[in-house]
């Protein structure tokens, strides 16, 4: 999962300190109909399948904290390259 921004943090407690009534949403109006949604249309990174051996125990780790341990390894690779 991607961090937040200091700037977004800000503007999430922002919004959060205020009212519904008092946030302005006229330039986005609430979508009720998704009947016609496409999933992915805009963005889906492309996946290449590979090999690679990694010890056990890291599998297990990643298996252990659940949902879909190949993805959760690929955003801590991503987190990774990041920082480095």
């Amino acid at each position: 999962m991607r961090k937040l921004t200091e700037q977004q943090k800000q503007e999430l407690a922002q919004l959060a300190s205020m009212s519904d009534e008092a946030i302005d949403t006229s330039d986005s109006p609430e979508i009720t109909d998704w009947e016609d949604a496409k999933r992915g249309q805009f963005y889906r990174p492309v996946k290449q399948p590979v090999t690679i051996r990694l010890d056990a125990d890291i599998i297990a780790w990643f298996k252990s904290q659940g949902g879909k341990y190949q993805s959760n390894i690929n955003e801590a690779l991503r987190e990774y390259i990041k920082t480095h």
